[in-house]
């Protein structure tokens, strides 16, 4: 494994761990490496120190470091057992960033059908009209009423559209 210190076309810098060199090429050029602050596809290497290791140490052991069993995580608790959390505070530009990715899929893909979504759907469901997929606007109580019905749904937070 390699790994690469990375900077977008905007200028926001991450980092990335790559088989190879030749698999950094072919993801770039491919488009699969994106910023995760804004999702550009324009990524370049930043210049990189080299990781040489110091005298009496293999490479291996100067780049990895020895985990000890009570420094591993713990098992993630199971979703019914996660605590309840509201975030406070800004929201992270990656999940701006990724909420705005899955805006632009939902608008490609879907249909709106803005606030007569509750009845869309259940057309949908007893089949009176096409199946596809589609967005709009519903309240918690018709949100709710149509998980009751066995109608699947999801809340997405809507963020304003990328630049």
């Amino acid at each position: 494994m390699i790994h690469y210190d990375l900077r977008c076309a905007v200028g926001h810098d991450f980092d990335g761990w790559f088989k190879d060199s030749a698999a950094f090429t072919s993801q770039a050029k491919a488009g699969y490496v994106e910023c995760p602050v804004c999702g550009s596809a324009d990524v370049a290497k930043q210049l990189m120190a080299p990781a040489i290791p110091k005298k009496g140490r293999t490479a291996a052991k100067a780049l990895v470091p020895a985990a000890t069993p009570a420094a591993l995580p713990a098992e993630a608790p199971s979703p019914a057992e996660a605590p309840s959390q509201v975030a406070t505070g800004p929201v992270p530009a990656q999940v701006i960033a990724l909420l705005q990715r899955v805006r632009a899929e939902i608008e490609k893909n879907c249909d709106y059908v803005g606030k007569d979504f509750a009845e869309e759907a259940r057309k949908i469901h007893r089949g009176e009209s096409d199946r596809s997929g589609i967005y709009g606007e519903a309240s918690a109580a018709d949100a709710e009423a149509l998980k009751d019905e066995g109608i699947e749904v999801a809340h997405v937070p809507w963020v304003p559209r990328a630049d």
